[in-house]
Order: structure tokens, then sequence, then C-alpha cells
């Protein structure tokens, strides 16, 4: 759950994660987000997870060792504002054996050499002032044909909690499909998490870059 650019302020909000980073991981986990996303990526396995991977506001980097559980192989690029959520991905990233770049910057500042055959971003449209420039930004880091793995808050009243902190947005599944198409993304399937706090707010999406 990571912000590439806020309506409270970016500054603001990296400091807010630079404050929260040391326990991220633990909380994620003992919620089951961890859990979630590994069974997101993994649920339908004739899907590739893609050899040039880009895990977007990765934070402290569940996303992206959800996927290096699965497929290690591959280089994986870690994009993060803050600097001490991204230092834990990284060496989350590392145990788990993978090979991972980490590079502190938001969406709209990173310009890499080459794109990327999958992206990863889980819980970052809900930060954006601009979601559907946000989703162009990503398509525009995306080879043809690439994977994009979304997460996105949905509205319900556990989301109504969590505003109260991070002054996050919550899209109902007509909506973010809608933005999908609109900034060059054919959304393939969705997918509802089945149990614990990411079943009451999170949404999965993966969708194809046209």
């Amino acid at each position: 759950m990571c912000s590439v650019s806020s309506k409270a302020g970016p500054d603001r909000l990296d400091q807010k994660y630079d404050h929260a980073a040391p326990g991220w991981a633990d909380k994620m986990r003992l919620l089951g987000y961890f859990d979630a996303y590994l069974g997101f990526l993994s649920s339908d396995p004739q899907v590739e997870l893609g050899r040039n991977a880009l895990d977007i506001g990765c934070g402290t980097g569940a996303f992206a060792e959800a996927r290096a559980v699965i497929r290690r192989e591959g280089h994986v690029t870690l994009l993060e504002p803050s600097a001490r959520m991204l230092q834990l991905a990284g060496s989350a990233l590392q145990r788990r054996g993978g090979n991972a770049e980490t590079v502190q910057s938001r969406l709209e500042e990173f310009h890499p050499a080459s794109r990327f055959d999958c992206l990863l971003a889980a819980h970052v449209l809900e930060h954006c002032v601009d979601p559907i420039d946000a989703l162009r930004r990503m398509r525009d880091l995306a080879e043809p044909g690439a994977t994009l793995w979304l997460v996105v808050s949905k509205p319900h009243w556990c989301n109504a909690i969590i505003w109260f902190q991070w002054r996050h947005r919550t899209y109902r599944p007509d909506i973010v499909a809608e933005m999908l198409a609109r900034s060059g993304w054919d959304l393939q399937a969705e997918h509802g998490f089945p149990t614990g706090p990411p079943s009451r707010t999170s949404r999965g999406y993966r969708a194809i870059a046209i």
C-alpha cells in the first residue's frame, strides 16, 4: 500500500511511510496480505510472471516477494518513494534469492532504459491524484502484451477506518475496469480475495497491455 502521488502531499506521505516501515512487513503478513498476493499471482498457472518485472509502489516488497515464491528467475525492479520501505523490500527479495534492483522514485519521475513484461501494483491507485494518468504511465512502462497485476481498495466499512490514517480512495470494480480500458489495458480477469482483511478491503485485476 504505497503512494506514487497524493492529494495530501507526496513528501508528507513519504514521511508517514518511512515512520511505518519497521513493522509494516510483519503487519502485512499478520493481516493476510502476503498470502492474498500469493493466491492472486498463482490464480492462473498458465499466466507467465515475466522475466523483467516492476513492482510499483512496492512498500516493503510483499507483492514482489510473493512473485519470487512462484518464480525466482528473472529480474525485478522495486520502485518506491519511501527510502525505509525500499530498503526493507530489497532485503526481503534478497532473502528469497531474487535478483532485485531498488529505485527510490515516484512513478511519474521514473524513466527506465527498457520496458517491463510484468507489472505489479498493490494499493497504489488509491493515492493518485489522477488514477487514469497513473495507469497510462504504467502502460508506457510495459511491453506490448505485458501483464499488469493490480490490487485496488474497494468500498467497505473497513476502508473507512483505514481512510482516517491514509486518506486513500476506494473504487468499485466497474470503475476500475473503465479506467483500465481508458488507459491502454485490456482487463482479462478479476480476483476476489477469499479470506481475512484482504477479502473486505481489496480486489485484484489482471490486465494485458494493448
